[in-house]
């Protein structure tokens, strides 16, 4: 027996309006997270809302509205949907997939604490402070290497196709090249035979450079252990960035181990990751000082742990991380201008080099044969 037939529009059962799929790419891969640039202008818009009393809910919406950035509008509404179901409101900013697991991290603490303006705050700051430190470096080393790269191609175009020129004329005229002439046209012919070999090796360079954090780290740790100057600067970098993480996470109620953990995120593949973490763990289950652990399962400097201990003997531990977060930002700042003056002196020598082995190259054989020329003429 069949079963009847069902009316129109009943053959389901009715369900609660669907949740919007908010889509950021075509590919299926992880969304891209948002520019620093734009987590900036997000947190502060943000966080000026939250301190006027306004809820989070409603804070989102506002800054939202009229806001020309669609993915970031789609992210915030969701986020604001996730939050009036009665999610936490770092677990839905993480379900957005656009914002790293330090800012998660930091957005939880500051929650957890009541302290979701001053988080926001915060990580404005900071991030305007990464922002300032990753332009310093870009400028220190990106147009360098432009500059670097057009001499070289220059050099090389010289080689292969001027300095033939004049070797071809200089035979035609029967005239033998010796000296530093004969140097010069001797590298114009190993140039001609190896450069597209060097390029090729460049360009793979570059390619496993961009592709590979273990190639990244490797290269990283070689400048690290053979510039001094390289090092200083990476560890002040890295130092300020999780002290700076610990203050605020402590300073709003968060216990030390933590704020420790969640701090070690902020420089996730580097060494101090695991070490962070362990020496959290050993806190917190050993019953070791701080200062002891940072001593014993971190490489950090003994300032940090001579200042650590000194906080912990006097109950100042929060005035000693601010202490020693500014001081890491003028070391860092410091460290930056000296390593770009170093970047910006070497990019000197080599670029006077290039111009050197150019003219060399191309008009030295020029001057050099050129009575011999004359006299091969008369």
């Amino acid at each position: 027996m069949s079963p009847p037939p069902q009316k129109a529009g009943l053959g389901k059962p009715k369900q609660g309006p669907e949740k919007k799929q908010i889509t950021f790419f075509n590919s299926p891969g992880k969304p891209k997270e948002f520019t620093k640039k734009e987590q900036v202008d997000m947190f502060r818009g943000i966080g000026s809302m939250l301190r006027a009393q306004i809820n989070t809910a409603d804070a989102l919406k506002y800054y939202t509205q009229g806001l020309q950035n669609k993915s970031i509008v789609d992210s915030l509404n969701a986020v604001r949907e996730d939050i009036n179901a009665g999610m936490n409101v770092h677990e839905a900013f993480r379900r957005t997939k656009r914002f790293s697991e330090t800012i998660i991290g930091l957005i939880q603490a500051g929650s957890d604490a009541g302290q979701l303006h001053e988080a926001f705050r915060s990580l404005a700051a900071r991030l305007t402070s990464e922002l300032h430190f990753q332009k310093a470096i870009k400028k220190a080393t990106v147009m360098p290497g432009v500059i670097i790269g057009v001499l070289t191609g220059a050099f090389v175009i010289s080689q292969v196709k001027i300095v033939p020129q004049v070797e071809e004329m200089l035979t035609g005229v029967g005239q033998k090249p010796d000296g530093l002439t004969a140097i010069s046209f001797k590298v114009s012919h190993f140039t001609q035979d190896t450069w597209w070999i060097f390029l090729l090796i460049v360009i793979g360079i570059a390619i496993a450079i961009v592709r590979s954090n273990k190639v990244r780290e490797t290269i990283l740790g070689i400048a690290m252990s053979r510039w001094r100057l390289f090092r200083l600067l990476i560890m002040s970098l890295r130092q300020m960035t999780f002290i700076s993480t610990i203050r605020l996470l402590h300073s709003n109620g968060i216990n030390l181990a933590k704020s420790i953990r969640v701090s070690a995120n902020s420089v996730m593949g580097t060494p101090f990751y695991n070490e962070l973490r362990e020496a959290a763990d050993k806190y917190e289950h050993s019953g070791v000082p701080l200062s002891t652990a940072f001593a014993k399962y971190t490489s950090v400097d003994s300032q940090v742990t001579h200042m650590l201990s000194i906080g912990e003997k006097s109950a100042s531990l929060d005035s000693q991380l601010d202490m020693l977060t500014e001081m890491y930002e003028e070391d860092a700042e410091n460290h930056m201008a000296a390593f770009a003056a170093t970047v910006n002196f070497v990019v000197l020598l080599i670029a006077v080099g290039l111009i050197a082995a150019v003219f060399v190259g191309t008009f030295l054989p020029i001057f050099l044969m050129g009575p011999k020329m004359m006299q091969s003429g008369i």
